[in-house]
């Protein structure tokens, strides 16, 4: 009679071997490089973000469109886009951004102080300056237009090193001021995206 074959069969381990201290570490480790990778990618990409929106550069709209944009809104600028152009032109910024100024800060005169001062930016008084109301006002649009220019980059860019939007505006319309910076930031940053696109309604 033959005799039957024992089947061999491992014994199963009752419990699950730990991981040992080396892969808990290895594990951990590539986390931290993970998360740092993450961290520099998001601080290189908002740098470069910032650093698109600077001021200075040659114009990327033209003084036509200028125009159809101070039409559109019914501004009492209307056509003086070329103007607010050459300007732009001598002082070497991209008018794109002394009009998305414009917009914010009276929606192009036809709000606030600005409906009589000629002004862009509703700049505030200070010595040598004619005043209304605590703001510079000026005969004329053309007067308003190239004080603007001139302000940003001689005082902004020239003495203080600030260039772009984010620099700019925390400066230029301080939240001590009762503005809200990140608003007053992005609303520049969407009226420049949509004129460099073609369309004039923001």
């Amino acid at each position: 009679m033959a005799r039957s074959r024992k089947s061999y069969r491992p014994k199963l381990q009752s419990r699950l071997r730990k991981p040992s201290f080396r892969s808990r570490f290895t594990v951990i480790l590539v986390a931290i490089s993970l998360l740092f990778i993450l961290l520099v990618v998001a601080y290189v990409y908002q740098f470069a973000q910032a650093r698109y929106y600077t001021v200075l550069g040659k114009p990327s709209i033209s003084a036509q469109f200028i125009n159809r944009v101070l039409a559109w809104y019914d501004s009492p600028a209307a056509g003086k886009g070329q103007a607010l152009y050459d300007d732009g032109v001598k002082y070497g910024i991209d008018p794109v951004y002394a009009l998305a100024f414009f917009m914010h800060e009276s929606r192009f005169a036809t709000t606030g102080v600005a409906t009589v001062t000629h002004s862009l930016g509703n700049i505030r008084a200070t010595a040598g300056h004619a005043q209304y109301q605590g703001y510079r006002i000026y005969r004329t649009w053309e007067e308003g237009f190239e004080d603007w220019y001139r302000l940003i980059a001689k005082l902004y860019v020239a003495q203080w090193g600030l260039s772009t939007v984010d620099q700019i505006v925390p400066v230029y319309a301080p939240s001590s001021d009762n503005n809200d910076v990140a608003v007053y930031i992005a609303a520049v940053k969407q009226a420049v995206d949509t004129w460099r696109s073609g369309l004039v309604e923001v």
